[in-house]
């Protein structure tokens, strides 16, 4: 049965993909990840965690979804919505609220996925890792320091001339 769902779009069959095909890339050799982009009932992009595969620390399976789509020339997500076999690390929710679709939906909560698999490293582990985002900058297990540099927004405002 799935979870309550106000806008009506979540669908079971989308959800038991995701797990399969994450199933299919631990097979694989990969990590047990999976996404797709549906957009009006449609599978678009399917894309799996290759993180194992490439060694690119970035290739989430909501990563690849999403470069895959740019691939295509999709960027308008406002009618997709992203089944995915867990509940997004924070990269991954970084980049689907840049990505702005219509709707998320995950098969495992962050407790359950942290039964069976922990995925952390030095800085931090799945438990604690959205608690660094809180944290003051001096604060985080990442050591994290600004530079120094006479105008630091020169970039930014060098943007916003040539943009205006």
């Amino acid at each position: 049965m799935d979870s309550y769902d106000p806008q009506g779009t979540t669908d079971s069959r989308f959800i038991e993909r995701s797990v399969e095909l994450a199933c299919e890339n631990v097979d694989a050799g990969g990590k047990p990840f999976a996404c797709l982009l549906v957009h009006q009932g449609n599978v678009v992009i399917e894309a799996t965690n290759q993180v194992a595969q490439t060694g690119d620390v970035t290739a989430h399976a909501e990563i690849q979804a999403l470069r895959l789509a740019a691939e295509q020339g999709l960027t308008d997500f406002s009618e997709f919505d992203v089944y995915i076999t867990a509940h997004p690390c924070p990269m991954c929710l970084g980049a689907l609220y840049y990505a702005a679709p219509r709707a998320v939906i995950y098969a495992a909560t962050r407790e359950e996925e942290a039964r069976h698999y922990e995925d952390g490293n030095k800085y931090m582990e799945l438990a604690s890792f959205y608690d660094e985002f809180d944290k003051d900058p001096a604060e985080r297990s990442l050591p994290m320091y600004q530079g120094s540099h006479p105008d630091p927004a020169a970039s930014f405002r060098y943007f916003a001339q040539k943009n205006a």
